[in-house]
């Protein structure tokens, strides 16, 4: 079985390409850098080591790329390792190893990081009546409801 589950940030915006012909497909190239778990070493406790690890994403889950990725954008991927290789302009075999991304899902929410933005989602949630039930307004459509 060839599956691998990464958690990590992108370490810069997403390469993003389309391929020529009929039908155009988009393909993402990004690289992953997922903290790696190790002893601590005793001189540096703080020391934190990462493995930088190159993703490729075909199709929609390119295109979800390109419209939502950003430098340091945490994400859990789930897909599987390839392996390849081409000859180069000198005339050398290249071997590559890529991640290929089936599925993608944020790890965490937006501007979670950082306590301002957090201060401004509590702010910006619904005012709730003794019983914890949200105060809905008379004459608000019930297409805008979660439970529907």
């Amino acid at each position: 079985m060839n599956k691998v589950i990464l958690v990590g940030r992108l370490t810069r915006k997403p390469d993003i390409r389309w391929t020529q012909g009929q039908e155009q497909k988009c393909i993402s190239r990004f690289t992953l850098a997922v903290d790696r778990r190790m002893r601590r070493d005793e001189n540096n406790p703080n020391q934190q080591t990462a493995d930088f690890i190159s993703c490729v994403a075909f199709g929609k889950t390119a295109e979800f790329m390109e419209k939502y990725a950003d430098q340091g954008t945490k994400f859990v991927l789930e897909g599987r390792i390839q392996t390849g290789s081409y000859t180069n302009k000198d005339g050398q075999k290249v071997y590559t190893t890529d991640v290929v991304a089936e599925n993608l899902e944020f790890a965490e929410s937006k501007g979670s990081g950082d306590n301002a933005g957090s201060q401004s989602r509590q702010q910006e949630q619904p005012k709730t009546d003794k019983d914890g039930f949200m105060n809905i307004p008379d004459g608000v459509e019930d297409e805008g409801l979660p439970f529907n």
